[in-house]
């Protein structure tokens, strides 16, 4: 796609997502927008940060590994959303600004043990209850997990991410980005979190719901760059 195409599609999705957040009597910078970039090559996304886009999202460690160029070597921030197996932790850590997709205790033991300065993450919840999908299976899960992690000297949770309910219709999927949006409440009246500030959820099916239900980042991808490459 052209870097005009590119630029056209981003101002758009940007002006949207602002009046989706004035809607609900948010300010409109209250909802960051993250451009998806998996199987879309890195002179796409250098395009798109030329346009003012730095954050955005990549699903797999080994494609980030082929495209990406060194933490130092780039002007984005770039977070891995996707499931992390934790024998690729390590490069993920290495890689990545942020993992956004922590979903067992395991995993966060094995990147605590991995690094030695305060590294951000999010923990993935399982709203919708389907079983195809990661994340803690539910509050008292996530709860459980973060007596833990709260303790861990490395690691710095910044908040909560979700997935909507695959082909759900509104009313589910409002619901699964609602019980998100508590469990994130709670979770913060619990636990000592002070960099707790961020609600991942909503894609490009079901944004405008998800900062409906208070969302602080919407991980774009199809309705920026298009239909995915290679696929």
């Amino acid at each position: 796609m052209r870097s005009d195409d590119l630029r056209a599609r981003l101002m758009d999705i940007q002006g949207r997502v602002t009046e989706a957040a004035n809607e609900s009597l948010r300010k409109g910078d209250a909802v960051r927008l993250m451009a998806v970039s998996k199987t879309h090559p890195y002179a796409a996304m250098l395009a798109l940060a030329a346009a003012g886009q730095l954050l955005f999202g990549e699903n797999r460690v080994q494609e980030g590994e082929a495209k990406l160029p060194d933490k130092g070597e780039r002007p984005l921030t770039i977070n891995l959303i996707g499931h992390l197996q934790s024998n690729k932790a390590r490069k993920a850590l290495a890689l990545f600004d942020r993992i956004d997709s922590v979903d067992s205790l395991r995993l966060a033991r094995r990147l605590d043990g991995l690094i030695e300065e305060p590294y951000p993450i999010l923990l993935e919840l399982n709203t919708s209850g389907e079983a195809a999908k990661h994340g803690f299976k539910d509050e008292d899960a996530l709860f459980f997990a973060l007596d833990e992690i709260v303790t861990m000297e490395h690691l710095r949770v910044e908040g909560l991410m979700t997935l909507g309910p695959l082909g759900g219709d509104e009313r589910a999927t409002r619901a699964a980005f609602s019980r998100l949006r508590e469990s994130f409440e709670r979770a913060k009246e619990r636990f000592d979190l002070p960099s707790f500030f961020e609600l991942s959820m909503g894609m490009s099916g079901d944004w405008p719901l998800a900062i409906a239900e208070g969302s602080t980042c919407v991980r774009i991808g199809t309705a920026l760059f298009g239909p995915r490459e290679g696929r």
